[in-house]
């Protein structure tokens, strides 16, 4: 039988942080509960959060997407997808569950809790989509959707335009300061042909340099220009 770390918050339901008080408090334990917990152990969840996250994906894809309808109503379709695409990723999931504390309130092994699982950004995500999957469940889509646009209201404002791609966004940032426009450099080519892996290397005059992989040139490109975006935004 695995460790079980104690549970924080109880048979209490989390009302602060998320605004809203479970009629089915075993739906947020559910919702709350990572894999690395054996099912003997898990109680009144039946399940890890995985079966939660799943319908969460999908309640925040709908009132993500009918909000950006109503808040954009003059934008093309391509121009909400992108939108669209920036709210429900990983870093916006992450960024919620950081914001309500979600971590604290994880049910996981004390191994994974000791790999440091309650600051895991993929698991804060996943734990993020279950407790929205929860919330439709407990209390339809009215309480899910007035939970993620008090959430991703930050969001909203922070992609007051649709989001550029990577490579767009580090060209304009060089152009704005004088500067040569960027130049990328394919510095390795490795695995077989069909799974290659290329490492790319994004360089603005004046400013270290940043690289990435990816199973594409193009993609190491993107990649390796965002997270030379992200040191030039850092400094």
């Amino acid at each position: 039988m695995s460790s079980v770390t104690a549970h924080p918050w109880s048979d209490t339901p989390v009302t602060a942080a998320i605004g809203y008080r479970f009629e089915d408090t075993s739906l947020l334990k559910e919702a709350m509960t990572h894999p690395s917990i054996n099912p003997g152990d898990r109680g009144a969840a039946t399940h890890g959060y995985e079966r939660l996250e799943f319908l969460g994906d999908r309640v925040l894809g709908l009132v993500i997407a009918e909000w950006l309808l109503e808040r954009f109503a003059d934008e093309h379709e391509g121009q909400l997808a992108k939108r669209h695409t920036a709210l429900v990723r990983r870093e916006a999931l992450t960024d919620v569950a950081q914001d309500i504390g979600l971590g604290s309130w994880l049910l996981m092994s004390s191994a994974e809790e000791g790999m440091g699982g309650r600051d895991n950004r993929a698991i804060l995500a996943d734990a993020c989509e279950a407790l929205i999957g929860a919330l439709y469940l407990d209390g339809g889509l009215d309480v899910a959707r007035a939970f993620i646009r008090k959430a991703w209201a930050a969001g909203f404002d922070r992609y007051s335009r649709p989001p550029q791609d990577p490579k767009t966004a580090l060209q304009e940032w060089a152009q704005a300061r004088g500067l040569p426009l960027p130049v990328y450099e394919t510095l390795d080519r490795t695995g077989p042909d069909h799974e290659p892996v290329f490492v790319v290397q994004a360089r603005v005059d004046g400013h270290a340099p940043a690289r990435a992989e990816g199973t594409s040139k193009r993609l190491a490109a993107k990649r390796a220009a965002q997270a030379l975006l992200d040191t030039l935004a850092a400094s």
